[in-house]
């Protein structure tokens, strides 16, 4: 049943806006690639890669977690003089149409929009509005001031005529953020529980409001989430209306957060107890879950703790990498089996190549989530899901710049694709590795190269004929190489994946995808701050284009099914020798 309202107040509006977008884009707006003058790249101070800044033990007197009053202006007073690099005021544009539009939104308030109050908070058929009240008009400003600070900025939220006093809010995201100027759509992270310990809202804690970078669908991080409900623990994601201090700025996709309430949901013995981590993205491809001795320093720096630093936590992730990289292949299942699910492993990566998640652990080694129950089992989770169900990073519906000549093209001589590009030389490791051999058969276990461009699957290429064994040669991401090195593993994997390819046939997601677009339509109409144009959102949700999900859909399902044949006998007696500890 479709539950979502659109005010009507807006249809004035929205044939202006039509308008507005079919007469072309707005001037590149002023700045570098990430938004900052050099050195404030991807590795300098305020870069995506910029650990957090923390300010709080210089600020927070009263030591409450917070800053107020005269502690949060000291703080503001001292973050100008020292300011970070980076903070999105460039940004990037592409062939999405990824300008920066500076018309304002409607202006909306609670009256004007319906409520759901009986309705889960991630329910897909209707489109809540939270509205989020700073005690400033320059709020844009506060937020990239306190940009990769570990300080929220205070305001009030309203949703579904619910009033939370002192929430806490950030801009969040590396990319999502720097590569979007202000005056456009940027994420939000939302600590309901900033000033009250027992705040919730439907009973989460904190709320992540996402910009669908790179999405001119919105939709991926809701289709991916969709897929993987009935098979691994996953975030759940729907979309949201966020309206700041009265002005709507669009359409933003609410992804559940990983934390204690997520771990009480699918682990309920547990009561939210053991250790979580995140690995951010790396374009370097160094979160893989390889060994790296016993030096934990080696692991601090690609993996964020989420919970308590406990030495011991880290040492079974030491050695989980060191199990997983070292064990020969013919005893690994079961040295593996106390530390790992292993059955949730096989999903999660099947559900990573099925779904050509771009910014997935295949490609990047990044972007997921680790969870170390108090038995000390590793279960892998979801993170990064908005990179999905592209038919190429180049075509309609990739990132902002993505194309061939972009900076997630594919690679060329001379110049290899950013987040594919050979690590660097490395004393602990030796030479960079070799340029891969030619691609093998389809079906065939491939003798890929680490961060090398796997076959069909390099951005920039054919995402829907990514293979699903693509890796198995590559000691960096030891999850894939050296699970499915292993024949049993393999063919269980296998499995998951057919299914998944039958889940994602058009007739299935087809009635979903329809659904989705129908709900969020209108207000994607009249979002003036959203990254790409209205043209594209149809492009990508409502056609038969290259590059839009019903291709991706279509052609993706019959790739995987017609493999499945195709790998019965190669994969069963093919090896890739570099990777076997026998």
């Amino acid at each position: 049943m479709q539950h979502s309202a659109f005010p009507l107040h807006r249809f004035a509006l929205l044939a202006l806006l039509v308008a507005a977008q079919a007469v072309g884009q707005a001037p590149p707006p002023e700045g570098d690639f990430f938004g900052g003058p050099p050195p404030f790249g991807p590795g300098g101070p305020g870069g995506p890669n910029a650990p957090t800044r923390e300010i709080l033990k210089d600020f927070d007197t009263d030591k409450n977690g917070r800053l107020e009053g005269a502690e949060r202006d000291a703080a503001r007073a001292e973050l100008k003089k020292t300011p970070q690099g980076g903070r999105g005021r460039g940004g990037m544009r592409g062939p999405g149409g990824n300008a920066a539009p500076k018309v304002p939104g409607p202006k909306v308030s609670p009256k004007d929009i319906a409520s759901y109050p009986d309705a889960p908070l991630f329910a897909t058929d209707i489109v809540r509005t939270v509205f989020i009240d700073f005690d400033l008009p320059n709020w844009e400003e506060e937020l990239e001031l306190f940009h990769n600070t570990d300080a929220d900025v205070p305001a009030r939220m309203t949703v579904d005529g619910k009033v939370i006093e002192g929430v806490g809010v950030h801009f969040r995201g590396a990319s999502s953020y720097m590569m979007v100027p202000r005056g456009s759509k940027r994420s939000f992270n939302v600590a309901v529980d900033h000033t009250d310990p027992r705040a919730r809202l439907y009973g989460q804690n904190t709320l992540n409001f996402l910009n669908a970078n790179g999405d001119a669908s919105f939709m991926s991080s809701v289709l991916y989430a969709q897929l993987a409900a009935p098979h691994i623990p996953a975030p759940k994601a729907n979309f949201v209306e966020v309206v700041v201090n009265g002005e709507s700025w669009g359409v933003f996709v609410n992804v559940e957060q990983f934390n204690k309430v997520f771990l009480r949901e699918h682990w309920p013995a547990f009561e939210g107890d053991g250790a979580r981590w995140k690995v951010k993205g790396s374009p370097r491809a160094t979160g893989g879950l390889d060994y790296r001795g016993e030096d934990l320093a080696a692991y601090r720096e690609r993996y964020e703790i989420k919970t308590k630093d406990r030495e011991k936590d880290w040492k079974a992730l030491v050695k989980l990498c060191e199990t997983l990289s070292e064990t020969p292949l013919d005893q690994l299942e079961e040295a593996l089996k106390p530390m790992l699910d292993i059955d949730g492993a096989l999903w999660f990566l099947a559900l990573d190549v099925a779904t050509a998640n771009s910014d997935g652990y295949w490609t990047r080694a990044s972007d997921y989530s680790l969870y170390l129950d108090p038995k000390g089992v590793f279960h892998i989770v979801p993170h990064d899901m908005n990179e999905a169900f592209k038919s190429s990073r180049g075509g309609p519906g990739g990132g902002p710049g993505m194309g061939p000549d972009g900076p997630g093209g594919p690679p060329r001589e001379g110049r290899p694709g950013r987040g594919m590009r050979p690590r660097p030389a490395d004393p602990a490791e030796g030479a960079p590795p070799p340029p891969p051999p030619a691609a093998s058969a389809p079906g065939a276990v491939q003798e890929s190269r680490p961060n090398a461009r796997p076959q069909d699957g390099g951005r920039g290429g054919s995402m829907t004929e990514l293979d699903p064994l693509t890796g198995l040669d590559d000691p960096t991401k030891p999850l894939r190489s050296r699970l499915l090195q292993v024949p049993a593993l393999r063919e269980r994997y296998l499995g998951y994946v057919r299914v998944l390819g039958q889940e994602m046939s058009w007739e299935k997601m087809g009635p979903f995808v329809q659904r989705l677009h129908d709900t969020i339509a209108l207000r994607v109409a009249s979002d003036t701050r959203k990254a790409f144009t209205t043209e594209a959102f149809e492009r990508d949700t409502s056609s038969n284009e290259t590059g839009s999900l019903r291709q991706f859909f279509e052609k993706r399902s019959k790739f995987l099914s017609e493999f499945r044949r195709k790998s019965a006998a190669t994969a069963a007696t093919t090896a890739s020798p570099n990777s076997s500890k026998q």
